[in-house]
Order: structure tokens, then C-alpha cells, then sequence
């Protein structure tokens, strides 16, 4: 592990906007969390919980927290070093409503009560293209999520990616969830100048710089005892060795591949 990285972790121990378990701390303790159902008491205030998975940097969390103080946000990533600048930036800008934990996103349900989470955000996740099991939008992880959100709880996605996308859009369909708005184009639908996917992150504009637009789907998740995995064929995404520049750069990757 580079020094930088362990300057970051180091640091992150002090920060009292972060929160670092990982299995191995959350087995010793008995997969016990404090503040499980007592978020509440973290914040404050019994205003809604919304909680960005893959947050990366953290850029969205604390983008959505500057616009919107009525609500919390807890951004929630396995990978520490980079989470250290979105929770530094949050301290610094004074945001009593951002936190963040450094966890596997397998671990949620022993992080939050039932219902205690309104809305998840997954911004630009890795579409897994080859594991439908580790695809945040699987009925896998719908099962993980159904756990903490409430019923008809929100679940946004915004990608660049065409077969998760798709994927989404058929898994939504195969399951029969109340889709709120989609769109295969955001920046060219009437939903762009909405505040909130106004908020573009750092890969975000690397996708747009190379002309490739942005999906957007939100839905609501109503609890089922059982998941239908959609029965589709999506292309695969041929865009990852795309180069941005001259010959000879590094092809962009999603967010998560390099974690």
C-alpha cells in the first residue's frame, strides 16, 4: 500500500464525519453497529437518510448535501482512499449532513434498521457485465436493498453504460416496479435541468466529453419474496478501450474497475 494511502487512512481515523468497518471489525464486534437504527441521533434530526453506493470520491454525497439540508446523505464505498477527499471536502464546507462509512455494500443491513434508508443513489457503478451477482442493479442486491429501504423506496441510477442500463430497465420491468422517470439521453430530456441531475461528477464528464450519453432510471422497490431475473441478450458495452486522446494514453475505465 502506497504512503499516500496510508497518510489518507490515518487521517480518515479522525474525521468525525467517517465511520470504517470492514467484515473482518464487523465479525469481532458480532456484526453489531452502533448507530444501526439510531442514524437519527448521528444527524440530529429525523430528516430522510439517503445513501449513495460506489460513492468513489464522495463528489456526489456531498454535491446532494449542499443542495438539500432538509435531507441526510451518507455515502458508502469500500475503498478508503478515495472516500478521504469527499469526507475532507464535507468538513471543510461545514456539511452536518453528510457522512460517510467505508464498508462492503453487502454489509448494509448491518448499518441500517428497516426502512431507515428513503432513497439509494448508484452513480456510474461498474456494470459487471460478465457477474450478474456483484451488479448493483441485480435482483440480488434489490433483495439486499429491500432490507432497508421502505416500501416503494426510491432507487436511482445514473450510468454511462448502455447494457446496465438496459439491464436495469428490464429488471425493473421483469419485477413490475413503478418506474418514476427514465431516459436514455438525460442531458437532451425535459428532466435536465433538474438541480439534482444537474450534479456532474468527474467520470460523469469524462463520459460526456467523448460523446457518450447519460442514462438515468429511478423506480420504486416494492418487497417481493422472490426476484425474476430479466431473460434477455444485452450487447456488451465496446466502448472501454476507447482511447480519450493521442494513441498511447490509458483507455477510461468505470469508476469501480480501478478501485
Amino acid at each position: 500500500m502506497s504512503k499516500g494511502k496510508l497518510q489518507k487512512f490515518s487521517e480518515m481515523e479522525s474525521f468525525s464525519n467517517v465511520f470504517q468497518y470492514t467484515f473482518q471489525n464487523m465479525k469481532e464486534a458480532g456484526l453489531a453497529f452502533e448507530k444501526k437504527g439510531k442514524w437519527a441521533d448521528y444527524f440530529g434530526n429525523s430528516n430522510p437518510i439517503v445513501v449513495e453506493l460506489g460513492c468513489g470520491k464522495g463528489e456526489y454525497t456531498v454535491a446532494l448535501a449542499q443542495l438539500f439540508p432538509d435531507r441526510n446523505f451518507i455515502g458508502i464505498d469500500i475503498k478508503g482512499a478515495r472516500m478521504w477527499s469527499g469526507a475532507k471536502d464535507a468538513l471543510q464546507k461545514g456539511l452536518k449532513n453528510a457522512a460517510f462509512v467505508r464498508t462492503s455494500i453487502e454489509m448494509l443491513p448491518a448499518f441500517f434498521a428497516p426502512g431507515e434508508i428513503s432513497e439509494i443513489w448508484l452513480t456510474f457503478p461498474d456494470p459487471q457485465m460478465k457477474k450478474v451477482h456483484k451488479r448493483l442493479t441485480s435482483t440480488t442486491f434489490m433483495a439486499l436493498y429491500q432490507q432497508v429501504l421502505p416500501q416503494g423506496g426510491i432507487i436511482h441510477l445514473k450510468t454511462d453504460s448502455n447494457f446496465m442500463f438496459t439491464y436495469t430497465c428490464e429488471m425493473v420491468k421483469a419485477n413490475g416496479f413503478e418506474v418514476l422517470f427514465q431516459t436514455n439521453d438525460l442531458y437532451h430530456s425535459g428532466f435536465a435541468d433538474d438541480k439534482i441531475l444537474s450534479i456532474r461528477t468527474f467520470y460523469e464528464s469524462q463520459w460526456i466529453e467523448r460523446g457518450i450519453s447519460i442514462k438515468y432510471i429511478t423506480f420504486r422497490l416494492n418487497p417481493k419474496n422472490e426476484y425474476i431475473e430479466p431473460d434477455v441478450e444485452i450487447p456488451f458495452d465496446d466502448y472501454r478501450s476507447f482511447n480519450r486522446g493521442p494513441r498511447g494514453q490509458q483507455p477510461a475505465r468505470h469508476k469501480d474497475e480501478d478501485k
